[in-house]
């Protein structure tokens, strides 16, 4: 599907067209043909055709369509994220809900996304779990980026899945607290300020330093790249890490947690 959006956009550009003056010529609305090209909406078989025409393509998006894959595993703007993250020299994570992706263990990993509601199928909910594991790659490359992380205490104390999973999860975030390209703050249940409620978001740094955000709601995810927005993000880590306990006694917290279960 993504794949079908950049044929298009290119396809599109190369005939001399602006995407209203396509959406125009199809007679549907210039949001449905940013979001074909974005990846956000699956490009039909009856507009692949008028297109194929329009833009001289020669049966090519019709081709595409009709041997499309059912699904893809993610929208485009997060397989970006995802190709970002994996050279980026920095990374500026704050969650509110579970332990960050790139910090959970498989078991961990696994109980969460069985949560998901509608439930994964057993082979997506392999594939997905398998490529948030590989994305934990950047943990091991040869200069790691610059990881910081803000979890919130209640992140630590929910219960999910079994004892031991939770147990081991504790024991490995214990463990990455120690890399020293990490930095893990916990922002504890007794504080009276929180910076984060709006949820969870991460920042980044490109090797070209351009910035981006990344954020997920219940309503889904976003890459973002627009400068202001970033600095409004950017800001609001920075509040987080005054508002969370620093890295040693950030320390201490899992140590005592560790000692509970």
């Amino acid at each position: 599907m993504k794949m079908l959006g950049r044929q298009l956009g290119a396809a599109r550009r190369a005939a001399g067209l602006s995407q209203p003056a396509l959406a125009a010529a199809l007679n549907v609305n210039d949001e449905t043909i940013a979001s074909i090209e974005q990846g956000r909406r699956p490009l039909k078989l009856d507009i692949a055709e008028k297109c194929d025409e329009l833009l001289g393509t020669k049966g090519t998006l019709a081709v595409g369509v009709t041997n499309l894959p059912e699904i893809d595993q993610f929208p485009l703007w997060v397989e970006e994220y995802m190709d970002q993250e994996k050279v980026a020299v920095a990374l500026s994570w704050y969650d509110n809900a579970v332990i960050p992706g790139l910090l959970q263990t498989e078991a961990y990993a696994r109980a969460v996304l069985q949560n998901r509601v509608p439930a994964y199928d057993e082979e997506s909910l392999e594939t997905t779990l398998r490529l948030r594991l590989d994305r934990q790659e950047i943990l091991k490359r040869k200069c790691p980026p610059t990881l910081s992380f803000v979890v919130w205490e209640p992140t630590l104390r929910l219960r999910i899945g079994s004892e031991e999973v939770r147990r081991e999860q504790m024991q490995y975030l214990r463990e990455v607290a120690e890399l020293p390209c990490v930095s893990l703050q916990v922002l504890p249940l007794d504080s009276n300020l929180h910076a984060g409620l709006n949820g969870p978001f991460t920042l980044l740094e490109t090797p070209d330093h351009q910035h981006l955000a990344y954020t997920e709601s219940q309503r889904g995810s976003q890459l973002v790249s627009d400068p202001e927005e970033v600095s409004r993000l950017a800001r609001k880590y920075a509040m987080l890490r005054t508002q969370a306990l620093n890295i040693q006694y950030s320390k201490g917290l899992l140590d005592r947690l560790l000692g509970e279960q």
